[in-house]
């Protein structure tokens, strides 16, 4: 969220990627420039932080020079159920250093979002044409319905590695392995401020409530934390072993919080 996450992350990622000696890193992009969208300049800055791939959502082509970049940088994905012929990828395979190679799928939702293809039929053919190249695939489901990101999560159970949800900005405690080996948690949360609301200032959020008037939803600064979700899979099956959520507040904001404000569990 904006220039507070986007600090977090070049600040705690590396130490995050050392000290839990992590892989691979997918990060969900979509409003890391100014609250809204993602530039050239911001994945660049997400990319030399540590983020192997970048996912986005409904927010994606905020930027208007996005729509070239995305066309070349194959580590950007936009959701997979665009129609035939928008720019850019859904879904790719990476390399990590050591096989197998990690595929990332993103996809949207539908239930109060913008009407795109159904992500539960368009994603089953590309799951399988995935899978010819590696067990390991992650999946960002960029959602607002709890019910849809489950529902997606439980036919994909045994086929993927991972469904993660995006979008909400509010971390869920349902993180848990599926009897198929699917890791899953309905919502990550966000990187950013979180004296907030969902990253922005609380008063003009609270005014716009109160007064139905429009204002400028600027980003907050307070209370910095990086949260995401530390996944360990298998691999040679793809199977998930195990799914833990992550809240890490900045280094200089960890001598002030308490033990019952921060999420972080191995």
């Amino acid at each position: 969220m904006g220039e507070p996450g986007r600090r977090a992350v070049r600040q705690m990622l590396p130490l995050l990627r050392q000290r839990w000696q992590v892989d691979f890193v997918v990060v969900n992009a979509e409003n890391a420039a100014g609250g809204a969208g993602i530039t050239p300049n911001t994945a660049g800055e997400l990319f030399s932080a540590g983020a192997d791939v970048l996912t986005s959502g409904d927010h994606v082509w905020d930027h208007k020079e996005i729509v070239a970049y995305i066309e070349t940088e194959r580590r950007l994905l936009r959701p997979l159920n665009y129609p035939v012929g928008t720019p850019g990828r859904g879904s790719g395979v990476f390399e990590r250093g050591a096989p197998p190679a990690v595929a990332v799928v993103n996809v949207q939702g539908r239930v109060f979002m913008p009407e795109l293809d159904n992500p539960f039929t368009c994603i089953a053919d590309e799951i399988s044409r995935l899978k010819l190249s590696t067990p390991v695939i992650v999946v960002d489901m960029h959602a607002e319905a709890t019910s849809e990101k489950i529902a997606i999560a439980r036919m994909l159970d045994g086929h993927v590695s991972a469904v993660v949800g995006t979008h909400t900005h509010v971390q869920t405690a349902d993180e848990q392995v599926f009897p198929g080996g699917t890791a899953y948690l309905t919502d990550a949360g966000f990187t950013g401020p979180h004296e907030s609301v969902l990253g922005r200032r609380i008063e003009p959020v609270i005014k716009r409530f109160t007064t139905l008037l429009p204002q400028r939803f600027d980003v907050a600064t307070g209370r910095i934390l990086i949260q995401g979700a530390l996944i360990k899979i298998d691999e040679q099956s793809g199977r998930a072993l195990g799914i833990t959520r992550v809240s890490e507040p900045l280094l200089e904001q960890q001598g002030s919080v308490s033990s019952g404000q921060v999420e972080s569990r191995l």
